[in-house]
């Protein structure tokens, strides 16, 4: 029920979404069924008072009304899907707090960066310098900018009362936008099996207001200790049941090399062996007709 009853205007409009292809399509079930029904009724075996007519086999009328009604409820719920995909994109940056309230010029979302680890959810915010493992908070009526990846299996964050699922993959990065509109503690899981300790994997979204967030990084900046890349290692490995944990600080670069799987030392990350691949390549082509290749692709970035 928590579907119906969201804390952020982007899981609102997807309730909206829910309840207004719902109602369409009962336009249809609701009078098929009652009709169903009284036509068993009528034209029971019994009432020798109903008309047969082994003869009759069209009605220019039913057949209108058979077509037209289905017809017209799939060009609504086609528009309306069409507007929806792209004003509920998650990678789309949040045009509105709430209805009739625009994002105000200059407001800069919070930026969180979300790691599905085995089994468990590491929260990282570059721009405040603290880290969390199973909680999470935002301050009420600011948009919250998410990226997401996972460490080694494909995960779906989700917080029900903030917006739609969004898959967690390794080795990419998936967006989603979102505001909370309503001060609260919800809860946020993953919606995609991932193994043994997955029924385990949840967090606590809260809701504050901008004082009481202030008050919660104060809170983990002062109680915390440094996520390390040596802690970070340790909390990849597999764990069920996590309690919620507070850090401090984490490396700046972290995120981005759980992205490109290199956050353990040694490991060559993702993005730098796609371009020696490239300058290699390149290099190998100019080696064989030096008239058409470019020279300048040719040129091995320093690793």
């Amino acid at each position: 029920m928590v579907v119906m009853d969201p804390a952020g205007d982007i899981a609102v409009q997807q309730r909206d979404l829910i309840l207004l292809a719902t109602g369409l399509m009962l336009l249809i079930i609701v009078p098929v069924i009652a009709l169903t029904l009284f036509f068993a009724w009528k034209y029971r075996a019994s009432n020798l008072k109903a008309d047969y007519d082994p003869e009759w086999h069209h009605s220019t009328k039913i057949e209108m009304a058979v077509w037209a009604a289905p017809l017209a409820i799939i060009m609504i719920l086609g528009t309306v899907t069409w507007i929806t995909s792209h004003t509920l994109d998650p990678y789309r940056p949040l045009p509105r707090l709430a209805p009739n309230r625009p994002v105000a010029a200059g407001v800069k979302p919070l930026q969180v960066e979300v790691v599905a680890l085995d089994w468990k959810w590491l929260f990282i915010y570059p721009e405040l310098g603290v880290a969390t493992v199973n909680e999470m908070a935002a301050p009420v009526d600011r948009p919250i900018a998410f990226k997401i990846t996972a460490s080694s299996v494909m995960n779906s964050f989700y917080v029900p009362a903030l917006a739609g699922q969004v898959y967690a993959m390794p080795g990419m990065q998936t967006q989603l936008h979102a505001v909370v509109n309503k001060a609260g503690d919800y809860e946020g899981f993953s919606a995609n099996y991932s193994g043994a300790g997955f029924s385990g994997m949840k967090f606590r979204f809260k809701g504050l207001s901008e004082a009481d967030f202030q008050r919660w990084v104060a809170a983990a900046k002062a109680g915390g200790p440094q996520l390390t890349r040596a802690d970070y290692l340790k909390l990849e490995k597999p764990s069920a049941d996590e309690p919620v944990r507070r850090f401090a600080g984490a490396d700046p670069n972290l995120f981005l090399d759980v992205v490109n799987r290199c956050a353990a030392p040694g490991q060559v990350c993702k993005d730098r062996m796609t371009h020696t691949a490239q300058a290699d390549a390149a290099a190998v082509a100019q080696a064989r007709n030096p008239q058409c290749a470019d020279p300048r692709a040719a040129k091995r970035p320093a690793l």
